[in-house]
């Protein structure tokens, strides 16, 4: 776990290293927007379809079963989503002189290792046999709570940032 956080976070501040760097064109520009966009679509979208069947279990209308083969189907599409966002937001030039982009950057940072902690609850869930207690489920709870609030407050500050 350990060197997968390593991992994540150095790639995180490489993007935000390489960023200054970084000069597009206008086209150029708009393509890196597209594919920015598009990777939260990816992203973010996997996400919440996750979070949907996790919702539809709390609500005992879907088995745990479901939930978890939900979450491995889009685990790839949501890191696929995660290292775009970050390649796509380094070419967009961030302003890292700005204490919003700040938040934000930190906030991609949280979803990140948040996301290898949620993959470790996961493995866990799957290898309970019949119903898990609820202290295997608090961990994913709290986690994919702060998945939301990172995602979120991610997605909102950047649509901030871009009309303002």
């Amino acid at each position: 776990m350990a060197a997968s956080i390593l991992t994540v976070s150095v790639g995180w501040l490489l993007a935000i290293l390489a960023a200054p760097h970084v000069t597009l064109s206008p086209g150029w520009r708009m393509v890196a927007l597209f594919c920015h966009l598009t990777c939260l679509v990816v992203g973010f979208g996997a996400v919440l379809t996750v979070d949907w069947f996790s919702l539809r279990w709390l609500l005992r209308r879907e088995p745990l079963g479901t939930v978890l083969t939900a979450a491995r189907a889009a685990h790839l599409l949501i890191w696929l989503g995660l290292v775009g966002l970050l390649a796509s937001g380094a070419a967009l030039g961030p302003d890292t002189s700005s204490g919003l982009v700040w938040v934000k950057l930190l906030a991609v940072l949280l979803v990140g290792v948040n996301g290898l902690f949620l993959g470790r609850v996961r493995e866990r869930l799957v290898a309970v046999r019949g119903r898990p207690p609820w202290s295997a489920l608090l961990p994913g709870v709290a986690a994919a709570t702060l998945s939301q609030l990172g995602w979120w407050t991610a997605t909102l500050v950047g649509f901030w940032n871009a009309n303002s």
